[in-house]
């Protein structure tokens, strides 16, 4: 049977962290507003795409889709003791460094057949500017392979959290844009993967542009 829900423990530790702690630090160290919540499906394997621009993107994206996140973290944070069951639990998959996209795809498409959301940054590194410079066709290619739908996403402001040799987070002010669903593409041809990547970049940069 097809999973259409994440683990029922990776939905407690998921609550337990967002009201906890990243729920009133983005709406009150980070002054956070959210629009758009009302498009995100919470139920159902889901690919999640959005700009990308701090090492806080991850838990500020996930903690505004209602619903966990699993996103690819590096081989060894699986290794520290401890932490391996919870990032496991909060949908994190490994990834060794240099190792092929192949691999990360794969990881990828196992958490979408057990009912994730999986959340990807189009560029897939950090930008200065929170603008999408080098879309890679990974989102789209896993998205026609596991017939899913995307999810565009816009995180402004959060460039601006850690500034360059400061590990203190700045209290900067965060907006999330969560744009509509864009049907899974119909095959995987290069042509249409580059036309629905650039879709999410239009849609991502259009939200954007609306800034705070």
């Amino acid at each position: 049977m097809e999973k259409t829900r994440e683990p029922v423990a990776s939905l407690i530790l998921y609550n337990l962290l967002k009201w906890s702690v990243i729920s009133p630090m983005l709406h009150t160290y980070f002054w956070g507003r959210i629009y758009g919540a009302q498009n995100v499906p919470l139920s159902g394997p889901l690919v999640v795409v959005s700009n990308h621009a701090s090492d806080y993107d991850p838990p500020i994206l996930a903690s505004c889709m209602n619903r966990p996140v699993a996103f690819m973290a590096k081989e060894e944070l699986f290794q520290v003791p401890g932490l391996k069951q919870v990032i496991s639990l909060y949908g994190a998959y490994p990834v060794r460094r240099g190792e092929s996209d192949r691999a990360a795809m794969r990881s990828a498409l196992s958490s979408l057949e057990d009912g994730w959301a999986t959340g990807l940054f189009l560029d897939g590194t950090r930008s200065p500017d929170g603008r999408i410079h080098n879309p890679k066709l990974g989102a789209a290619l896993i998205a026609a392979k596991a017939k899913v739908p995307i999810l565009p996403v816009s995180l402004w402001g959060t460039q601006a959290i850690v500034k360059k040799g400061s590990i203190v987070p700045k209290p900067v002010p965060v907006t999330i844009r969560i744009g509509e669903v864009i049907p899974a593409p119909s095959s995987t041809k290069r042509e249409e993967l580059e036309a629905i990547t650039q879709k999410c970049v239009e849609v991502i940069h259009g939200l954007h542009d609306l800034g705070r």
